[in-house]
């Protein structure tokens, strides 16, 4: 049995998690997954990149489906290097003479 205030904390609690957007619900699984799955429920839960990466990995292996064609380019657009204004040439020699 749950005392009132403990009943009021859980929601509170969960009241808070709403308004970051979040949910609580309920899976089923494999008790050997149990770690496996709260760790990557509380990545997903995180803001950045990282997340974002890991939430499409797994919509990826979970549709089965293979990956769209241009990845590459999406993935070098996100690089940080893009707008560093690299100098990248490089200055042209003609070698050294080589007698064969």
């Amino acid at each position: 049995m749950i005392n009132p205030a403990q009943k009021k904390a859980i929601q509170n609690y969960r009241a808070r998690l709403t308004q970051r957007g979040l949910t609580r619900f309920e899976i089923m699984a494999l008790e050997s997954d149990r770690e496996l799955i709260r760790t990557l429920a509380r990545r997903l839960t995180e803001e950045g990149p990282e997340a974002e990466q890991l939430r499409l990995a797994v919509k990826t292996a979970v549709s089965g489906e293979p990956p769209k064609p241009g990845n590459i380019l999406t993935a070098l657009r996100r690089s940080p290097l893009v707008g560093a204004d690299l100098d990248l040439s490089r200055p042209r020699e003609e070698g050294r003479k080589v007698d064969l």
